[in-house]
Order: structure tokens, then C-alpha cells, then sequence
């Protein structure tokens, strides 16, 4: 029998956000439709039991076209700021999207270590709040402390793109993630104020001088969905010496299937096998351990590998695992164990302000 699967990242809530407007479909019903990369059904069948749902912030409300990612050029710029009303008019409504979930049966917004283990052997997904950038939030953080009443308990201080915050790295092949400056003295405010509340941070899609300011401030470094700069020479990757900082740290790193993470072809392509996706955990195994590899799928954000069109297929990147050579142990460990293990904790930090 499949392991469960806890996954680190999807952008199923921006996926129904978008539709909704543009489709004209009801979010609750689409979701019980097997139709995207993650819903109810393809959920139940491929054994994907809870994951980060984020809340994202598109330039604007037009369906994401993932072919678009392949060839992209290698010298891609940053995109502009957001306004941060218009963000936060996104994120608020999907978030909206979300409760509706919530009250539907279909998922749980799990905000306890409790709450966690329960939802995620029962027959709803048990789904923490991620915010992927932080475009929304004002200079006082009156809106984090707004999304986190809401239940959220994960947050991304910028996307690829600036914010008052930080700064994102551009999606860029042939250079590492340092490419800017790191976190504004705003985004450490925004960094001590999650540390309080007990919102996890997530160094996904910082610049490398972000990473490093948040091991400074000495949070546990995770990286939610990002894969091995060894293996694939992109902004968006990880250097071995932030892999090894995430495994010292007690941090996470999940295993992101978008394709143009995987390697040159990939990025040239959009095409990639899960054969590449094994040497990338093996990677991130040797530097960050066995104890802090996980899944960040990017489902429903980016073009996926041969063999994986959906939740549904999460069985195959077990048994490309298995045949790989690992244990069920460690292929346990990967699909949720460690996940579940670093939220708990997470979750369990009581909110000091």
C-alpha cells in the first residue's frame, strides 16, 4: 500500500481563485471534480493526505498557463511590485475559498499539532495556510495578524518579485540565488513578528542573502518548494552549503517537481523524468539528512514530469523511489513523516504577542 503523502506546497487556492472569475464555476464544486492537479479525487486516489495550501497573488486574474514556463530565457528579470490593495484583494478571497473548503468537508485548516495528526488520517485533507509573498501586508502587519486569525501559519516573505519586505530571486538558469539584496529592516520586523505568533518562514524564492539573514536570526531554515543547485543551476535552487544550513538548522526542504527546477532540459523543454527527480533527493538527502527531505510538489504552479499529471499519480513517485534503491522507511519519511514531525512542532509554539 502507498504511503500518505503530506505535500509542501500547492497553488490549488489561486488555481479556483482564478476560475471562479473566469470559468464562472462555484470553488467548493470544481474542487470535488478531478480537474487540476489537486482535488478531492485525485487526492483519495493517490494517497495525498494534507500539504501548504498558499495563498498567492498573481499580476493578474488570468488562468496560468504552465507551458508558457518552458524556454523561458535564462536572463528573465524580476517582474514589478504589486499594489498591495490588489494583492491583498487576492489573497483574502482565496482564503475565503479555502473556509468554504473547510465548511464543505473537503479539507481542514489545521492551526495545532492536534488538529494535524487527526485531520491527517481522516477522510479530509488536513491543510496548513501559506502565504507566498508577502505583497499584502501593510508596514504595521495589521494584515498578517488579520490572515492569521484566518488560520494562517505559514509565510513566504516575497514571491519572485520585490516587496517592501525583501526581495525575490527572478527565474533565472545559470546562477544562484544571489542575485540582490536580502531582507528589508521591515522584513525582519515581519520575521520577528512570525517567530512570535508561531508562523513558520519559508525561504522559497529569497535571495540567498535572505536565507542567510533568517539562520542569523535563528529560525530553522525551511525551503518548501526548492531542489539541488547541483543538479540544476537555477536562481530558484539551493546551493549545497544552504542545503547542509537547512539540515543544522532542523529545517525542511521538499522536493519541487516543476520541471524547469529539474535540469537544463527541463528549463528548455518543460520536460523532465522522475529519474532526475531522484537524483535531486539524493542530493538533498546526503547534504540536509534524511530527517529533513520532504515533498513541495508546486502542483497546480508548474509544469510537471513524465508520469505525474495530478495527486492521483503520487504512487508513481513512490515506486520510482522504491526502485531507486530506498527503503520504506526513508520513502515514509519523504512522503510525510518528516513534514509532519517539523509542523508539529511548529504548531505547538504557543503565540507570546
Amino acid at each position: 500500500m502507498p504511503a500518505l503523502t503530506f505535500d509542501g506546497h500547492n497553488d490549488s487556492l489561486s488555481r479556483l481563485w482564478v476560475g471562479a472569475r473566469e470559468s464562472g464555476f462555484d470553488p467548493v464544486a470544481e474542487f470535488a471534480r478531478d480537474v487540476g492537479h489537486v482535488n478531492t479525487p485525485a487526492a483519495r486516489s493517490g494517497g495525498l493526505s494534507g500539504g501548504f495550501f498558499a495563498l498567492y497573488s498573481p499580476s493578474r486574474r488570468a488562468p496560468f498557463d504552465h507551458s508558457k514556463m518552458a524556454g523561458l530565457p535564462y536572463d528573465t528579470p524580476l517582474p514589478a511590485a504589486l499594489d498591495a490593495g490588489a494583492a491583498l484583494q487576492s489573497v483574502i478571497g482565496q482564503a475565503g475559498i479555502a473556509h468554504n473548503l473547510q465548511n464543505a468537508g473537503h479539507l481542514t485548516l489545521c492551526t495545532s499539532a492536534m488538529e494535524l495528526a487527526e485531520t491527517f488520517v481522516s477522510d479530509r485533507l488536513a491543510a496548513i495556510l501559506h502565504l507566498e509573498g508577502a505583497d499584502c501586508i501593510d508596514p504595521d502587519l495589521l494584515a498578517l495578524d488579520t490572515l492569521y486569525a484566518l488560520g494562517l501559519r505559514s509565510l513566504g516573505p516575497v514571491w519572485s518579485r520585490p516587496t517592501i519586505f525583501g526581495d525575490g530571486v527572478p527565474f533565472q538558469f545559470g546562477r544562484d540565488g544571489d542575485t540582490g539584496p536580502g531582507l528589508t529592516a521591515d522584513g525582519m520586523r515581519l520575521i520577528e513578528r512570525c517567530r512570535a505568533l508561531g508562523v513558520m518562514v519559508d525561504t522559497s524564492h529569497l535571495t540567498m542573502a535572505g536565507f542567510w539573514q533568517i539562520a542569523e536570526a535563528g529560525l530553522p531554515l525551511v525551503a518548501t518548494h526548492s531542489n539541488a543547485y547541483a543538479h540544476c543551476p537555477a536562481t530558484r535552487n539551493l546551493t549545497d552549503a544552504q542545503l547542509r544550513a537547512i539540515g543544522e538548522t532542523g529545517g525542511m526542504v521538499g522536493l519541487n517537481f516543476g520541471t524547469i527546477f529539474m535540469d537544463q532540459a527541463g528549463w528548455d523543454t518543460g520536460r523532465a523524468t522522475l529519474d532526475v527527480a531522484m537524483r535531486h533527493l539524493d542530493h538533498m538527502i546526503a547534504l540536509a539528512g534524511e530527517d529533513h527531505v520532504g515533498i513541495g510538489s508546486d502542483f497546480d504552479g508548474a509544469p510537471m514530469p513524465d508520469g505525474i499529471k495530478s495527486a492521483a499519480d503520487l504512487p508513481a513517485l513512490q515506486d520510482a523511489m522504491q526502485n531507486h534503491g530506498y527503503g520504506p522507511e526513508l520513502i515514509a519519511k519523504i512522503c510525510h513523516e518528516n513534514w509532519l514531525s517539523f509542523c508539529a512542532d511548529a504548531l505547538g509554539h504557543e503565540a507570546t504577542v
